[in-house]
Formats: C-alpha cells, sequence, structure tokens
C-alpha cells in the first residue's frame, strides 16, 4: 500500500505513514467541537469589577462613602 500524502510503501495494515506521520483512514470519532471560553477581556472586566466592589465595600466599613 502507499502512503496517500508521501507515496511511500507502507505496510497494509499501518495505521499511520512511518514516514511522514499521515493516518492511513479517516478518523471514526470525530474531535468534540471547541468551547467558547472566557476571554482575555472578559476576565480582565470581571477583576476591575472585583477590585472596584472591593474598594466600594472597603468605604462602606470605614462609614466614609455613607
Amino acid at each position: 500500500m502507499k502512503c496517500r500524502s508521501c507515496g511511500a510503501e507502507i505496510a497494509a495494515n499501518a495505521l499511520i505513514c512511518y514516514k511522514c506521520g499521515t493516518a492511513t483512514t479517516e478518523a471514526k470519532i470525530k474531535a468534540p467541537a471547541k468551547r467558547a471560553g472566557l476571554g482575555r477581556g472578559t476576565i480582565a472586566g470581571l477583576i476591575l469589577l472585583g477590585l472596584a466592589l472591593a474598594a466600594v465595600a472597603r468605604e462602606v466599613a470605614c462609614g466614609s462613602l455613607l
């Protein structure tokens, strides 16, 4: 059998080509879709919000914000 990518002669029962690493068959199980995660902007915004809330809580605790 020949590799479909590089043309090297490979064994009939090979799973990948020893020369280039290309799979000899299509994957039977598809990889799960990538989930959308939190971006840098969202994380930075949450940190700033937390800092602002901490500052307000500190002012309220000291009684100077009332």
